[in-house]
């Protein structure tokens, strides 16, 4: 018997729920409410028509033939009934309905259901601060966002504008902005820019983008300052006024579930809608799915909100399925892989940073590799790579990897393998494919894991560049030897009392190394690919405690002398 199926929420999740039910059951019938006048949005899209990439709003709401997912075609192409610029103001469970008012007339009605699927997504979070209601003081989250940043990048009048907010969204709009010949400050309250990647992986991102940007972290917002109602300076908690006539606000979302706490649903900890693995809520019969929802973090076991379009679309795949034939379809939970593009970077992550590791208080491993997405003579570029893995077993735990090289791949291989439940050995021979034009004949992720590989069986006794500062710092005895050509070290060298000794020259010249075989020697080059041969080589003579610095210069986040 078929059933009637309300959903709320026409962005992500609510479509991608409307279509799939429709495809389990022709016969139902199917009802999807949205607040705004745009249906089925590629919100993850709006930073890229705000920096031009592409000029056709509708492309940001068409099918991948080029048909624009409105009214019409929901009910033509699918036969679902959509209702939008409307607002579904209670869920009355024990009745089974819901309460709605359109917001252009004013009308008020009851729709009745059998399911019901709640993808009411998140809001976009506002620092409480004063003058946060001048003009010119907005988010990009909706359509309506894109659309007023879209007009200021068109009509070229503003010059300064301020970036709050260094994750994901903060990073992408920076670049849109950039893009428009805008001046751009990027305000951070955090210690570093995209909270999710560990310290010094996110200091190489800052370090990209200065010259680009002006970057300031540790820093919260205290006041916008307006004059005749536009916003013109924004200050800092220290007092620190930065001039502009723009400020995007980007500091997060928050899961938007005030009709479902309203219902006598279930919320969690973290404020998301509770729901177990077949997207069912704490109501039998309710669903909910996207960004509204907390979900299960596969890793740690612990729920966690991943407001991703991607997972939007699979949690509300999930949820469409069950709601038509029953609690069928599962979705297991997120590994959290997200990637963003700066400029000519891709930065990314998946799984477990190191620091999540360590919180969760897993027994774990890193490495750090840096080397390129292909050979040199087919335009390589580079990738720097930290992996995690668990201590005893190797199995991959995270993954963040950033570069002008191809990131998206290596975060694809890193997450198949931590979804496969894979380690360090099954990947060491993995068999990927390979031809110049997309990959070196070891590509860089099996590179990794064989440095990883190295490291476990120890061969490879690797410093991390946080841990060789830190030496540095505390004035720590160690010898330091940079194995590169005397061109490199002209061009760039740490200036931490290195001795160069290119590796070539480096067998014939062990005289001039300390004679106290213990001594602390840390070796590196540009990768450190020399530096580990030239470990290997020390190790071979006699010397006990030869450390090769992970990823070498082009991994290192910290200052250099030239």
């Amino acid at each position: 018997m078929s059933e009637k199926i309300v959903i709320i929420g026409g962005s992500a999740a609510g479509p991608k729920a409307a279509a799939r039910a429709r495809r389990m059951d022709e016969n139902s019938e199917i009802v999807m409410f949205q607040m705004g006048s745009d249906l089925s949005m590629a919100s993850c899209g709006f930073p890229y028509y705000v920096g031009g990439f592409f000029d056709n709003r509708n492309m940001l709401l068409c099918t991948p033939t080029g048909v624009v997912r409105d009214p019409d075609f929901y009910w033509n192409s699918k036969g679902i009934v959509t209702k939008t610029n409307t607002e579904v103001t209670s869920i009355n469970p024990d009745v089974r309905n819901v309460e709605y008012r359109n917001l252009a007339t004013g009308e008020r009605g009851v729709e009745s259901y059998d399911r019901l699927i709640i993808a009411t997504g998140a809001k976009a979070k506002m620092p409480p601060v004063p003058g946060a209601g001048l003009d010119g003081i907005t988010n990009l989250q909706t359509m309506q966002d894109a659309d007023y940043l879209r007009k200021i990048r068109d009509d070229g009048n503003v010059r300064k504008a301020v970036v709050i907010g260094g994750g994901l969204i903060g990073i992408e709009t920076m670049e849109a902005l950039n893009l428009a010949g805008i001046e751009i400050t990027i305000i951070e309250l955090m210690p570093q820019l995209l909270s999710f990647l560990d310290w010094e992986m996110a200091r190489l991102v800052e370090n990209y983008i200065k010259g680009k940007a002006n970057v300031i972290t540790k820093s919260g917002v205290a006041e916008f300052i307006g004059s005749g109602g536009s916003l013109c300076a924004v200050k800092l908690d220290n007092g620190t006024e930065i001039p502009c006539e723009l400020a995007v606000v980007a500091v997060g979302v928050s899961p938007n579930v005030r009709l479902a706490r309203e219902a006598g649903i279930a919320i969690g900890n973290l404020g998301g809608i509770l729901v177990n693995e077949h997207m069912e809520t704490s109501i039998p019969g309710i669903y909910a799915a996207g960004d509204c929802c907390e979900i299960r973090n596969m890793i740690t076991g612990e729920n966690v909100l991943a407001p991703y379009g991607d997972l939007a679309n699979l949690e509300g795949r999930v949820a469409g399925e069950n709601a038509v034939k029953g609690n069928i379809a599962v979705f297991p939970g997120t590994i959290q892989t997200g990637i963003c593009k700066l400029f000519d970077y891709g930065i990314g992550m998946t799984g477990l940073s190191e620091s999540a590791a360590r919180k969760s208080g897993l027994d774990y491993m890193t490495v750090v590799n840096a080397s390129p997405d292909k050979p040199g003579y087919m335009n390589g570029k580079l990738l720097v790579t930290k992996l995690v893995v668990h201590g005893k077993t190797g199995k991959i735990l995270g993954a963040q990897c950033l570069g002008p090289g191809d990131v998206s791949k290596q975060l694809a291989i890193w997450a198949t393998a931590i979804r496969g439940n894979l380690a360090v050995d099954d990947l060491v021979n993995n068999d990927l494919p390979y031809a110049p034009p997309y990959s070196l004949a070891i590509d860089h992720s099996i590179a990794t894991v064989h440095i990883m590989q190295n490291k476990m069986k120890g061969l490879f006794r690797g410093i991390s560049s946080i841990e060789f500062k830190d030496k540095l710092t505390a004035r720590d005895e160690m010898f330091i030897l940079d194995v590169r050509g005397a061109d490199e070290f002209e061009q760039s060298r740490l200036g931490a009392g290195e001795v160069l000794i290119p590796l070539g020259t480096l067998r014939n010249r062990l005289k001039e190394l300390p004679e106290d075989k213990k001594t602390e020697i840390v070796t590196y080059c540009k990768i450190s690919l020399r530096g580990y041969e030239a470990a290997v080589l020390l190790q071979s003579v006699g010397y006990e405690n030869v450390k090769v610095l992970e990823g070498g210069l082009m991994a290192w986040p910290f200052v250099k002398e030239k």
